[in-house]
Protein backbone atom coordinates (compact mmCIF):
# COMPACT_ATOMS: atom_id res chain seq x y z
CA UNK A 1 0.00 0.00 0.00
CA UNK A 2 1.55 3.29 -0.45
CA UNK A 3 1.94 5.95 1.74
CA UNK A 4 0.01 8.81 -0.78
CA UNK A 5 -2.89 6.24 -0.23
CA UNK A 6 -3.05 6.24 2.94
CA UNK A 7 -2.38 9.63 3.19
CA UNK A 8 -6.09 10.49 1.22
CA UNK A 9 -8.57 8.01 3.43
CA UNK A 10 -10.41 9.20 6.04
CA UNK A 11 -10.08 8.53 9.88
CA UNK A 12 -12.47 6.20 9.76
CA UNK A 13 -11.51 4.25 6.99
CA UNK A 14 -8.16 4.22 8.43
CA UNK A 15 -9.70 2.75 11.50
CA UNK A 16 -11.39 -0.22 9.58
CA UNK A 17 -7.97 -0.62 7.22
CA UNK A 18 -6.05 -0.89 10.68
CA UNK A 19 -8.56 -3.68 11.84
CA UNK A 20 -8.64 -5.38 8.37
CA UNK A 21 -4.54 -5.44 8.81
CA UNK A 22 -5.01 -6.69 12.37
CA UNK A 23 -7.23 -9.47 11.07
CA UNK A 24 -5.05 -10.61 7.95
CA UNK A 25 -1.57 -10.32 10.07
CA UNK A 26 -3.47 -13.00 12.46
CA UNK A 27 -4.23 -15.05 9.88
CA UNK A 28 -1.13 -15.07 8.17
CA UNK A 29 0.64 -15.89 11.47
CA UNK A 30 -1.99 -19.09 12.17
CA UNK A 31 -1.05 -19.98 9.02
CA UNK A 32 3.19 -19.88 9.29
CA UNK A 33 2.98 -21.87 12.49
CA UNK A 34 0.85 -24.38 10.74
CA UNK A 35 3.23 -24.58 7.85
CA UNK A 36 0.64 -23.05 5.12
CA UNK A 37 2.62 -20.12 4.30
CA UNK A 38 3.66 -19.67 0.86
CA UNK A 39 5.21 -16.42 0.98
CA UNK A 40 6.18 -15.30 3.78
CA UNK A 41 7.18 -11.67 2.82
CA UNK A 42 3.41 -11.04 3.14
CA UNK A 43 4.15 -10.54 6.92
CA UNK A 44 6.62 -7.75 7.14
CA UNK A 45 4.52 -6.25 3.92
CA UNK A 46 1.28 -6.74 6.36
CA UNK A 47 3.39 -5.31 9.37
CA UNK A 48 4.35 -2.12 7.38
CA UNK A 49 1.15 -1.41 5.82
CA UNK A 50 0.28 -1.37 9.77
CA UNK A 51 2.79 1.00 10.35
CA UNK A 52 2.01 3.06 7.58
CA UNK A 53 -1.63 3.53 9.05
CA UNK A 54 -1.08 3.85 12.54
CA UNK A 55 1.32 6.86 11.06
CA UNK A 56 -1.48 8.68 9.16
CA UNK A 57 -4.23 8.16 12.13
CA UNK A 58 -1.71 9.71 14.27
CA UNK A 59 -0.80 12.78 12.18
CA UNK A 60 -4.26 13.46 11.33
CA UNK A 61 -5.21 13.39 15.00
CA UNK A 62 -2.31 16.29 15.93
CA UNK A 63 -0.99 13.98 18.40
CA UNK A 64 2.64 15.11 18.46
CA UNK A 65 5.28 12.06 17.98
CA UNK A 66 6.39 10.18 21.07
CA UNK A 67 9.72 11.27 21.19
CA UNK A 68 9.06 15.26 21.27
CA UNK A 69 6.83 14.68 24.77
CA UNK A 70 9.72 13.59 26.41
CA UNK A 71 12.04 15.88 28.72
CA UNK A 72 15.60 15.87 27.82
CA UNK A 73 17.24 13.95 30.90
CA UNK A 74 19.44 15.80 33.53
CA UNK A 75 23.29 15.21 33.83
CA UNK A 76 24.58 13.94 37.01
CA UNK A 77 27.63 15.57 37.83
CA UNK A 78 29.87 12.97 39.63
Amino acid sequence: MKPAKVREMGTEELKAKERDLQEQLFRLRVQKSIGQLDNAIKLRDTRRDIARVKTVLREKQGLRPYRQGLRPHKQVSR
